[in-house]
C-alpha cells in the first residue's frame, strides 16, 4: 500500500499538534509551528518544512546565513517578507530564496489566516547566521546555539595564529 511507503509523507493528514512550536528567543512577537517534512522520510543534506505562521506573528527575527541555503514558498496567507531592509507583500505562489550573500530576510503575517510556506535549503552540522538589526552572530553546531554581539566580536586574520619560531630556531 502507498501509505506504507517511507519515502511518502501526506502533509494534508498531519496533526497539528505534532508539529514543533518554534519562538525565537530574540523576538517575543516570533510564533512558528513547523512540520519537519524531510526528517519524516530519513533525508539528512537537505530539509523541507511546512511552516505556519498565525496572524500577527512574525518567523523568527531578519537574519541571514552564512553557511547554509534557504528558500521559501508561500502556500497560504498574506505576508509581509522583508528582504534586505525592504518589505514586499507575499502570498500564494511566490518563491524566495536566499544564498549565503548576507542578504536579510524575515516574514510577517499581515493576513487573517495562518501564513504557510514551505522552507528548505540545506543542512550542516554548523552554521552561521547574522541578526543585522539586533548586532549579533549566531553559531549553531548541532542543538546549540551561542549568541555573539557585534561589538565584542574580535577579529583576526588568520596570520595571527601564527607562532613565531623560539628565538635561535628556524
Amino acid at each position: 500500500m502507498a501509505d506504507d511507503i517511507k519515502n511518502l509523507v501526506r502533509a494534508y493528514e498531519l496533526a497539528f499538534e505534532d508539529a514543533a512550536h518554534i519562538r525565537h528567543p530574540l523576538n517575543p512577537n516570533s510564533e512558528v509551528y513547523v512540520q519537519r517534512l524531510s526528517d519524516r522520510v530519513g533525508m539528512k543534506r537537505s530539509q523541507l518544512s511546512l511552516a505556519r505562521v498565525p496572524p500577527g506573528k512574525e518567523s523568527f527575527v531578519p537574519h541571514s546565513h552564512l553557511i547554509q541555503e534557504e528558500f521559501l514558498f508561500i502556500l497560504d496567507g498574506r505576508g509581509v517578507a522583508q528582504i534586505g531592509g525592504q518589505e514586499i507583500a507575499v502570498g500564494p505562489g511566490d518563491y524566495l530564496g536566499f544564498p549565503t550573500d548576507g542578504t536579510s530576510h524575515h516574514l510577517i503575517n499581515v493576513g487573517e489566516t495562518d501564513l504557510v510556506y514551505l522552507m528548505g535549503g540545506e543542512r550542516s552540522q554548523v552554521e552561521v547566521s547574522h541578526f543585522p538589526t539586533l548586532g549579533k552572530f549566531a553559531v549553531m553546531f548541532g542543538e546549540r546555539v551561542n549568541f555573539f554581539d557585534e561589538k565584542d566580536a574580535t577579529q583576526l586574520h588568520a596570520r595571527a595564529w601564527l607562532a613565531e619560531p623560539p628565538r635561535g630556531r628556524r
